[in-house]
């Protein structure tokens, strides 16, 4: 069994914003997957960048540096 980082409930709210009537519960955890990875992703990139910086605190610079490249 995963983690839950992110619920469920907050991915069927995001399909609902973007105009969806109906959400499946396979759609939620697909969505909810993709998101994970995505975010995992940046903030690996943005604790490199903090690092390079010499910091030990991530800070919110690093994470939209991360999320561009």
């Amino acid at each position: 069994m995963t983690k839950r980082l992110i619920p469920l409930a907050a991915m069927e709210h995001i399909l609902k914003n973007a105009g969806a009537e109906r959400v499946s519960d396979k759609a939620k955890a697909a969505l909810k997957e993709v998101i994970e990875e995505i975010a995992s992703e940046i903030a690996e990139s943005a604790v490199k960048l903090s690092v390079h910086a010499g910091r030990k605190t991530v800070k919110s610079s690093d994470i939209k540096l991360a999320s561009k490249s």
